[in-house]
This record gives structure tokens, C-alpha cells and sequence, in this order.
């Protein structure tokens, strides 16, 4: 197996307001896992599963949402853990609609070059995730395949 991230995991204070805002977002599908004392529900990305530990071009992973044990990160704390990344086709638009939806934006839609187009949201429960597009904003393709030299 490559040594590949396969599964991601999000806590959540209130389970179904961040169920509904990566729904509405992102598309994502929630399948609760059972209940029982520790909640947890099975993210769908789209095509990405565990399955995919081959690392196939294209295929992302699929992950988790539990609820959280403790307080929530504090709002311009430094990150204590990971975050994620998606890639979208398009960043200003997702991260308009992520604040309509009530996120909060952490780091502007920012053009990197050499990387692409990204930017950062708070989740309805505080947790920070990124948006990333290989395309700069002149449509200029800066990674990947199509990348301009």
C-alpha cells in the first residue's frame, strides 16, 4: 500500500448544521453509521473510498463526521490539527456560497502561482478547510495536467 491519506474525519458540536452546510456545499453524502454513544455518520466525497489505496489519478477519499468531545476551536486560534483541501472547479464561488451558508472565511480566494487558486473557510462549527483550483484566476492552468511552462 502507498503511504496515502485513505480517510479524513471532521467533529462537529452540532452534527447535522455541518451535515447540511458540506451537503449544500459540496454535495457530499452523510450516511449515519449507527448512532449508539459516539454518533458518527460516513462521508461521501464523490469517487472517493478507502478502496482507492492504489492513489488512481482523479480519486479522492471519502471520510467521517463525529461529534465533538469539548469545546470547539477558538476563532483566530492557530489550527490544532489537520485541515483539509478540496479541490472545486470553482474557489470564489464556493467560497461565497460557504459563507451564505454560514461559514466564515478564514484566508480570501488568493491566486498562488506555480499552485493554483485557494482559499479558506471556517466550517458552521469552526473548522478551517480549503478550496483549491490548479487554475489562477486568468485562467492560466499553473499545476498539473495542462500546466503552462
Amino acid at each position: 500500500m502507498a503511504n496515502l491519506v485513505v480517510h479524513f474525519e471532521i467533529h462537529a458540536s452540532e452534527p447535522q448544521k455541518v451535515i447540511d452546510f458540506y451537503s449544500d456545499l459540496l454535495g457530499w453524502k452523510f450516511q449515519d453509521y449507527g448512532g449508539g454513544e459516539q454518533p458518527y455518520w460516513v462521508i461521501e466525497t464523490g469517487e472517493g473510498a478507502i478502496g482507492n489505496a492504489a492513489g488512481q489519478p482523479g480519486l479522492g477519499i471519502n471520510g467521517g463526521l463525529t461529534q465533538r468531545n469539548g469545546p470547539g476551536p477558538d476563532i483566530g486560534a492557530p489550527v490544532n490539527g489537520c485541515n483539509i483541501v478540496v479541490g472545486v472547479d470553482d474557489v470564489d464561488g464556493l467560497m461565497r456560497r460557504g459563507i451564505e451558508l454560514g461559514g466564515t472565511e478564514a484566508l480570501p480566494a488568493t491566486d498562488w502561482p506555480g499552485i493554483g487558486r485557494g482559499g479558506y473557510l471556517l466550517d458552521p462549527d469552526g473548522n478551517v478547510f480549503g478550496l483549491i483550483t490548479p487554475v489562477l484566476s486568468d485562467g492560466t492552468v499553473a499545476m498539473g495536467a495542462g500546466a503552462e511552462a
